[in-house]
C-alpha cells in the first residue's frame, strides 16, 4: 500500500530540491525586510523580470547540459553573436523586424549544429568546444558588426522584451487579464499536482500527505497571485513573462515526460549504461548543442531588444550566470541531475540578490563576492547531500 510522508520525511527525501525553495523564501523574505519593501513592490517586481529574463531563458538550456555531464562556455558570446545578426539585418538592412528574428534562430541553431557535431561525433570535451566557441563567436560577433553598436531596433522588435499586455480585460486601476491568466495557471498547475498524486498512489509509491499537498498548492497559488496582483498594479503582464512561462512549460514537459528527456538523465547518470541499453548517445548529444543554441538565440533576441542596440560585447559573463542557477538550482556537478524549474528558482535566487544588494546601495565588486560565495555553498551542499545519500544506502 503506498504510503503518506509527514514534512519531516518530505523535507529529506529530497533534501537538494527542497533546500532550493526554502532558501529562495528566506532570501526574498531577508531582502524584502532589508529593502523596507521595495523589492517587492510592483515597480521593482516588474523590472526583476525584464532585466533577468534572458538569464532564466539561458538557465533552461545550461541545466539539461549539464545533466547530460557537459558544460557551455559559449553562451554569453552565442547570444552576441545572433544579436548582432538581428542588428545588421533589421537596422542595417532595413529588412521586416521578424526576418531578424529568424535570422537570429537560424544562427543559433547552426552554432548548436557546429559545437554538437565537434562533441557528438568528434568526440572533443564539451568545455573544450564551448571554450573555443566562446573565442570563435566573439570574434565573429564584433566582425558582424564591425566593432560597433547598432541602434536603434523598430518598436516591434523591442515589443518582444519591453512590451506589456494591459487592458485587454479592462479593470479598475489594475489589469484584469494578468489576474484571470495567474488564476487560470494554479487551476492547471493544482489538476496536474492532482493527477501526478492519483498516479502515483496507483502504483504505490509514497506521496506526502493530504494536508501537505493542499498546503502546497495553497502555498503555490498565494505567491503566483500576490506575483500577479502587483505585476497587475504596474504595467500589467510583460511580454516577456509570457515568452519565459512557455519556454518553462515546453521544457520541463520534454525533460521529464517524454524518451528524450529520459535519455538525457540516463546519460548523464551512467554514459556506458545508457549506450548499452541502445540510447543514441550522439543524436542525443548533437540536439542537446542545437537547443542550446536556439535558446542562446532567443536570449539574444530578448537581451538586443531589451537594450534596443546590438552591442558586441552583450553577453559579457552571461554563461557564469546561467552555470550559476543551473547549479545554485539543484543540478549535480557530475550529472545526471537537475530540473528545469529548478534551474529557475537557481536564477531567481541570483536575480533577487543582485537586484536586492543593488536597492541596498552595495557596490559591483560586493555583490560579486556575495554571489560567488553563494555558489560555492550550493556546489558544497551538493556534494555534502551525494555523500549523505551513500552513506545512508
Amino acid at each position: 500500500m503506498a504510503g503518506t510522508s509527514d514534512i519531516k520525511e518530505l523535507l529529506t527525501r529530497n533534501l537538494r530540491q527542497s533546500g532550493i525553495y526554502i532558501a529562495f523564501v528566506f532570501i526574498i523574505v531577508l531582502f524584502a525586510i532589508l529593502t523596507d519593501g521595495a523589492l517587492l513592490s510592483p515597480g521593482n517586481l516588474t523590472n526583476l523580470v525584464l532585466q533577468y529574463s534572458y538569464i532564466l531563458i539561458l538557465a533552461i538550456g545550461m541545466v539539461l547540459i549539464i545533466v547530460a555531464g557537459h558544460i557551455d562556455l559559449s553562451v554569453g558570446s552565442v547570444v552576441a553573436l545572433t544579436g548582432a545578426v538581428a542588428g545588421v539585418v533589421i537596422i542595417g538592412h532595413g529588412l521586416p523586424w521578424w526576418v531578424g528574428v529568424l535570422a537570429a534562430l537560424g544562427t543559433g541553431v547552426l552554432v548548436g549544429l557546429w559545437q554538437g557535431f565537434w562533441v557528438a561525433y568528434v568526440g572533443i570535451p564539451a568545455f573544450i568546444v564551448t571554450l573555443a566557441g566562446m573565442l570563435i563567436f566573439r570574434g565573429l560577433a564584433m566582425q558582424v558588426l564591425g566593432s560597433v553598436s547598432l541602434s536603434p531596433f523598430p518598436q516591434q522588435y523591442q515589443y518582444i522584451s519591453g512590451g506589456f499586455l494591459n487592458g485587454l480585460l479592462g479593470g479598475n486601476g489594475y489589469d484584469a487579464f494578468t489576474l484571470i491568466l495567474a488564476a487560470a495557471l494554479i487551476v492547471v498547475f493544482a489538476v496536474q499536482q492532482y493527477r501526478g498524486r492519483l498516479a502515483k498512489l496507483k502504483y504505490k509509491q509514497p506521496v506526502e500527505a493530504l494536508y501537505l499537498f493542499c498546503l502546497k498548492v495553497a502555498l503555490i497559488g498565494a505567491v503566483v497571485m500576490a506575483f500577479a496582483w502587483q505585476l497587475a498594479h504596474s504595467r500589467g503582464l510583460p511580454v516577456v513573462l509570457i515568452l519565459l512561462a512557455a519556454l518553462v512549460l515546453i521544457y520541463g514537459f520534454v525533460s521529464q515526460r517524454t524518451i528524450f528527456g529520459r535519455h538525457i538523465y540516463a546519460m548523464g547518470g551512467n554514459l556506458q549504461a545508457a549506450q548499452l541499453s541502445g540510447v543514441k548517445t550522439r543524436r542525443v548529444n548533437m540536439w542537446l548543442f542545437v537547443n542550446m543554441g536556439l535558446l542562446s538565440a532567443i536570449a539574444g533576441i530578448v537581451y538586443s531588444a531589451r537594450s534596443n542596440s546590438a552591442q558586441p560585447g552583450a553577453g559579457n559573463m552571461f554563461e557564469l550566470d546561467a552555470i550559476a542557477a543551473a547549479f545554485i538550482g539543484g543540478a549535480a556537478v557530475t550529472g545526471g541531475v537537475g530540473k528545469v524549474q529548478g534551474a529557475i528558482i537557481g536564477g531567481l535566487i541570483m536575480a533577487v540578490m543582485s537586484n536586492g544588494m543593488s536597492i541596498m546601495g552595495i557596490s559591483q565588486p560586493t555583490q560579486s563576492v556575495v554571489r560567488g560565495v553563494v555558489l560555492l555553498v550550493a556546489v558544497a551542499f551538493d556534494v555534502w547531500n551525494k555523500k549523505r545519500s551513500q552513506s545512508g544506502a
